[in-house]
């Protein structure tokens, strides 16, 4: 293909593949029904909250849900801290039985949370024995820093969970309890402040619509992706995936919440997404910090890209499953794509001559498609401002959506890190610093 088609086209289908899937998400988000509950007390529950260094969080997450859901195991996965977290636990677990330290040392420690959920798997079933019914126990991944909704358990016991019995996974949504903090840089000034709330903002607008809308969509093409915080797993379908990958969790994934779910639906089971309960969590207001996890998140999802043989052939995906998950895995690979495309415009502009002269020509087809692009974003601006902030102005809801549109250019940024990443080999497991974490306390990750 000559470089003056190329110019033309890539952008074009690019466009036309976002907006098809925009327009999917939309449609889903706008059509989205109330989950049905269910009976809790059908089902033994186990919450997962892997930690390293957490001292800072972990006492109120872990009596915070001893305290909402007073029947369920809390098992707290020391992943080898320097802090206090394991005396912490230890304290909280003298007094109540329902609270467990599951600890992990180097040199099996600190290699990923994959490995530190699958310690947990095992003491979780050395706890159970043998007698017990495995089909009703269900885990939960919680972050130390995430706070459950209290009604979340009878949704994902209600017939649209695992009240079905060919459902394996239950993703609840994510939300940022954050998002009304004046100050969130205490010591910094008022422009560095107003900077970082809209960075709260965005990522609460991006997780309360934008990525559950995507998640709708995926319900309704089988391929509902699972997070690290809020993930809800039935025993027997993590058992199946152990039985045929040595593990359930993905040791070496660096996205071994989502990888868990692929695994799932490959295993036969079902995964859905439940919108009407969430988990929430503290938005990073730091740009390093934020970066740091996104660049985690896109190199994660780079290498999810080997899974796509056994998808296209699996019988348990329809066609739109196969097309919305490859559509998923490759969205990095077009930012890059996208990039270098951008790059050599801007090369062929500084030398002039016959391709600067078609970079030129296509100027209004340019403009086009950047407006074009810029719409769906604002369109979740005022959707947002509707269902989440309704004491806001309809300006609001709008400069909302514009930020979003500006905020979405990071997957750019960190779609070109992750695969400077993979290429150099650096493939350890990154941990985010709490926001309560001051800059000069331990180390923020293992890398490899």
């Amino acid at each position: 293909m000559s470089f003056h088609l190329l110019l033309y086209v890539f952008p074009f289908l690019l466009l036309v593949c976002f907006l098809a899937y925009w327009a999917g998400a939309r449609y889903a988000y706008a059509r989205r029904r109330p989950s049905e509950l269910g009976d809790p007390t059908a089902y033994d529950w186990h919450f997962f909250v892997p930690c390293r260094d957490e001292e800072a969080v972990i006492a109120t997450t872990a009596t915070r849900l001893r305290g909402d859901f007073p029947t369920a195991h809390v098992w707290v996965i020391d992943d080898a801290s320097d802090d206090l977290t394991a005396p912490i636990v230890t304290a909280l677990a003298d007094r109540d039985p329902h609270v467990h330290l599951v600890s992990r040392r180097r040199p099996d420690a600190r290699i990923g949370k994959g490995a530190a959920l699958n310690a947990a798997y095992t003491e979780l079933n050395t706890h159970l024995g043998d007698d017990a019914d495995r089909a009703r126990v269900i885990v939960c991944v919680v972050d130390a820093d995430g706070q459950v909704s209290p009604d979340a358990l009878a949704h994902a016991a209600g017939p649209d969970a695992f009240a079905d019995p060919d459902m394996g996974g239950v993703q609840i949504g994510v939300r940022m309890r954050n998002i009304d903090d004046e100050r969130p840089l205490a010591d910094r000034g008022r422009l560095a402040n107003a900077y970082a709330r809209l960075l709260v903002r965005m990522q609460d607008v991006e997780f309360a619509v934008s990525n559950t809308g995507m998640q709708l969509l995926r319900r309704r093409t089988g391929s509902v992706g699972l997070g690290g915080n809020g993930q809800f797993t039935r025993l027997t379908a993590l058992d199946r995936i152990a039985a045929a990958e040595r593990r359930p969790w993905q040791q070496d994934a660096l996205l071994e919440d989502y990888e868990l779910g692929l695994h799932m639906r490959l295993a036969g089971y079902q995964v859905t997404h439940l919108a009407d309960t969430w988990v929430t969590q503290e938005a990073l207001p730091y740009t390093r910090r934020f970066l740091t996890q996104r660049t985690r998140w896109a190199q994660g999802n780079i290498t999810c890209v080997r899974y796509a043989s056994r998808i296209v052939g699996s019988r348990h995906y329809k066609a739109r499953g196969v097309l919305e998950s490859l559509y998923t895995f490759f969205q990095p690979l077009a930012h890059l794509a996208t990039l270098v495309l951008t790059a050599v415009m801007l090369f062929a502009l500084v030398l002039g001559g016959a391709a600067s002269d078609v970079i030129l020509a296509a100027w209004p087809l340019a403009l086009a498609l950047a407006v074009v692009s810029i719409v769906p974003f604002l369109l979740w601006g005022p959707v947002y401002r509707r269902e989440f902030a309704p004491d806001r102005s309809r300006i609001k809801g709008l400069l909302w959506g514009f930020a979003l549109w500006l905020y979405a250019y990071h997957l750019f940024l960190v779609s070109a890190r992750g695969f400077v990443r993979l290429v150099r080999g650096r493939t350890g497991w990154a941990k985010t610093r709490r926001n309560s974490e001051t800059a000069g306390v331990g180390p923020v990750a293992t890398e490899s």
